[in-house]
């Protein structure tokens, strides 16, 4: 009788032949654990490195036929996963030795976290703000405004979580680039919200979680390497348009209701402004950088409420 594996890791590409190989190689020096992984493949044709990944035993390759949007192929991925424990990631993330573990230890320190993401750094070394508060009204349309030109304004600053130095502790939202789900807790809010083609489906998915009485932690001492936009690259315009979308969406659903109307057409309106001066500018404040360096996470093991 064949164990099933602890762990299943769902990764969701789009023309990621150029990063599946290291993905996977980083991930296997990443855990101890028994693991299995699903690539659920995007992309419109199948190119030869993906192909070529899925022959290694412990991959399945799911192809949709069509651009899922990361949520539902993620969702796709996790399907029948009998494990404790899943792991959702984008292709062009590079695992340190031991991350994944280092995740699935913090768990055993927060019996009641659903969600666990680990400090992200960027190629140039720079740690990139991964656990951020919930976007209420304020936080949310000061950073959606001016995060683009202004980062280090105060509402961007309050909903990044830029002041001070990492520490292990309960977030708002994780960054959905990485996340190590509790399956348990993952299956009991159903998953991904699908109605989210693309961005903000992490923060929804962890809004949801904490409504369940689960708690999404940060563990910066598990790190991550994140090239970011591998696959949205050649067509940033386009995931302005996204970005700016699910905005909208998220923060309207917030305010429902007859009584909330002139407000959802008044985030409408602003957002809208907001994605016009974006594009105008070829900005877009999803990919705006911290400066903090990576030399300010801690060690394992620490933790706080």
């Amino acid at each position: 009788m064949s164990v099933e594996p602890e762990i299943r890791v769902v990764v969701v590409t789009f023309r990621s032949g150029d990063v599946i190989a290291n993905f996977l190689d980083t991930l296997a020096k990443a855990t101890s654990r028994t693991y299995e992984v699903v690539v659920v493949d995007n992309s419109p044709e199948l190119d030869a490195a993906t192909a070529s990944a899925a022959e290694r035993p412990e991959v399945r390759l799911v192809r949709p036929g069509r651009n899922l949007g990361y949520g539902a192929a993620a969702n796709r991925g996790a399907a029948g996963a009998r494990g404790t424990w899943v792991v959702v990631a984008n292709a062009d993330i590079s695992f340190t030795a031991g991350s994944v573990d280092e995740l699935v230890d913090a768990a055993a320190r927060w019996p009641d976290g659903g969600a666990f993401g680990p400090g992200i750094v960027n190629p140039d070394g720079a740690l990139y703000p991964s656990a951020r508060d919930l976007p209420s009204l304020g936080r949310g349309v000061g950073h959606a405004l001016f995060g683009w030109f202004w980062p280090t304004n105060p509402w961007t600053a309050s909903y990044r979580r830029e002041r001070g130095a990492p520490r292990e502790a309960t977030a708002g939202w994780l960054s959905g680039s990485v996340q190590l789900l509790r399956r348990e807790a993952f299956e009991s809010v159903a998953g991904f919200d699908e109605s989210y083609f693309m961005f903000m489906e992490d923060v929804d998915l962890d809004r949801r979680l904490g409504l369940a009485g689960w708690s999404s932690v940060y563990v910066p001492s598990a790190v991550v390497e994140h090239l970011g936009g591998h696959s949205t690259q050649r067509t940033s315009r386009k995931m302005l348009v996204a970005h700016h979308r699910s905005m909208v969406r998220y923060l309207c659903r917030q305010y429902a209701g007859p009584g909330y109307l002139p407000l959802r057409v008044a985030l409408t309106v602003g957002l809208g402004a907001r994605l016009l001066a974006a594009l105008a500018f070829a900005k877009d404040s999803a990919g705006a950088r911290t400066t903090r360096s990576a030399a300010l996470l801690p060690p394992a093991g620490t933790r706080e409420r």
